[in-house]
């Protein structure tokens, strides 16, 4: 690659927190006109790396080229100046602007007397939608729009700055299949107009779709840069984790299919959302939930867990008729659910580690009308221990843990109830291959137990990797009822949720 088709060029790349390095000598560089995909497993440095080339942290040593010449970046905003954009996994905009406010925050024009002009703005933001190919209204408020226009809006925030490099972190976690999809055409757009995209993703099929090439990071070093043609997937994820793993294959688990079931739905009606929708739940069976963005899988869970009133129908648990109007009457019931957003919902990112795991379980350490410490900290400590948590210590707060790390606490904190029946809505966005692997394996360990299991998925190979049955759902209502072994691939999958049936 000569120097005048290099878009960023970093060499040597270390940096250390507290004494500890997170970054060891690391080469990293991307070609103009390239889509290269960075992958690494939590912890491996690359959000440190992709840090210091935005401007957040600053390197200890090394040198960072863009286009060829050597530049210190010490600051988002010159960061920005050299023409680095990013997009984030958790979006950065702020609701009650419009689109255009959004995409000129903290670089707004101005007009007569220095104030802003937020018409300048709108014709601005429209001119970028246009190169982007793209509509989406300058005017709207984004509070009012589907996460697809969020994510487009935070691109051309990158782009009404004058990026030339997109650095996107995990940019499809929170968009439906088409719209991802709609997000791939842009990237070959922007690609073809010598725009330079690092893609951060945990996804290999998405990888494989439309990255060039691929660089592996682990424990802060820099594994390989290869062409995605010369490696297969496989050897991607045997790279990332540092061994193989069988977690996201198919085993058939056999559970007894003739005992009561645990869970029976029989006829739910609420909202818009879920309309008609029967169901059984087995003890030791992992049911998976397919379908598109709005197809009610989340809306069905949250009622359920008795967040969503139920409007007609009636729930069933070991074969007598319940009412469940709230959470607190679901978990009486023995149900758990790992909501779909583990930041927004599923935890108190200020509180620490230990907190977090013990909020559903505070009754399990009191101690007459005080709550016992001594109870508390042992109690947390065996669920971290039990469920494989990385944390230095539990007195952290759980934002600064990874992702996956996260979604763990989520998990063994639910568990810590020991709900007969457990429902899991996306229990794998935004994490590595190697604790997706963790994650599936603990969902059979549970199932192997004799607990019910509802999975939500948008990724069909997860649902294809775990599910025992798996229940189609469009427009609120069941539209096929398919046993794991009848479904021959991904594709087969896909089909029966788009509704076209050979």
């Amino acid at each position: 690659m000569t120097a005048s088709a290099t878009a960023v060029q970093m060499r040597g790349i270390h940096k250390a927190f507290d004494g500890t390095t997170v970054l060891d000598n690391v080469d990293f560089e991307v070609a103009q006109g390239e889509v290269h995909a960075l992958v690494g497993g939590n912890g491996a440095g690359k959000s440190t790396l992709m840090k210091i080339l935005q401007g957040v942290y600053s390197l200890d040593q090394g040198s960072i080229r863009i286009g060829g010449d050597e530049v210190r970046i010490g600051s988002i905003h010159e960061a920005r100046a050299a023409g680095i954009g990013m997009v984030f996994q958790e979006f950065s905009l702020v609701p009650s602007l419009t689109v255009a406010q959004n995409i000129f925050l903290g670089a707004e024009p101005l007009g007569r007397g220095g104030l802003i002009n937020d018409r300048e703005a709108v014709r601005r933001a429209a001119e970028v939608f246009a190169e982007m190919e793209v509509h989406v209204d300058p005017k709207a408020v984004v509070a009012d729009l589907g996460t697809a226009y969020w994510q487009l809006t935070e691109i051309a925030k990158a782009f009404g700055q004058g990026a030339r490099v997109l650095i996107m972190d995990e940019p499809t976690a929170s968009l439906a299949r088409h719209e991802t999809e709609a997000l791939f055409d842009l990237v070959g757009r922007l690609k073809a107009r010598g725009i330079s995209i690092i893609y951060i993703s945990h996804r290999m099929e998405e990888i494989y779709r439309i990255a060039d090439r691929i660089t592996i990071l682990r424990d802060g070093r820099r594994l390989l840069t290869e062409k995605l043609t010369d490696l297969t997937p496989e050897q991607i994820v045997e790279g990332v984790v540092g061994k193989k793993i069988e977690g996201l294959r198919y085993r058939d688990r056999g559970h007894d299919v003739e005992v009561a079931p645990l869970l029976e739905a029989r006829n739910l009606h609420a909202g818009e959302r879920v309309r008609d929708v029967s169901f059984s739940l087995r003890p030791g069976e992992i049911l998976g939930l397919a379908g598109l963005m709005g197809s009610g899988r989340t809306e069905l869970a949250r009622v359920l867990f008795g967040i969503d009133r139920l409007e007609s129908g009636e729930i069933q648990l070991h074969g007598k008729a319940v009412s469940i109007a709230s959470p607190q009457d679901a978990i009486a019931h023995g149900l758990a659910l790992i909501p779909e957003d583990r930041r927004a919902q599923g935890l108190v990112l200020e509180h620490s580690v230990r907190e977090n795991l013990l909020l559903p379980l505070l009754d399990r350490t009191r101690r007459g009308p005080l709550l016992n410490a001594t109870a508390g900290r042992k109690l947390s400590d065996s669920l971290i221990s039990r469920f494989a948590v990385k944390v230095a210590h539990p007195g952290r707060p759980v934002r600064l843990l990874s992702g996956g790390n996260q979604q763990k606490v989520v998990l063994a904190k639910w568990l810590g109830t020991e709900p007969d029946i457990l429902i899991l809505d996306e229990p794998t966005a935004g994490v590595d291959i190697g604790t997706k692997s963790e994650i599936l394996e603990m969902i059979r360990d549970l199932a192997d137990a004799g607990k019910g299991v509802i999975v939500i998925s948008s990724e069909y190979p997860e649902l294809l990797a775990v599910s025992d049955r798996i229940l189609v759902l469009r427009d609120g209502t069941v539209t096929d009822d398919l046993p794991r072994r009848g479904i021959a691939d991904e594709e087969s999958l896909q089909l029966a949720v788009q509704g076209v049936h050979s």
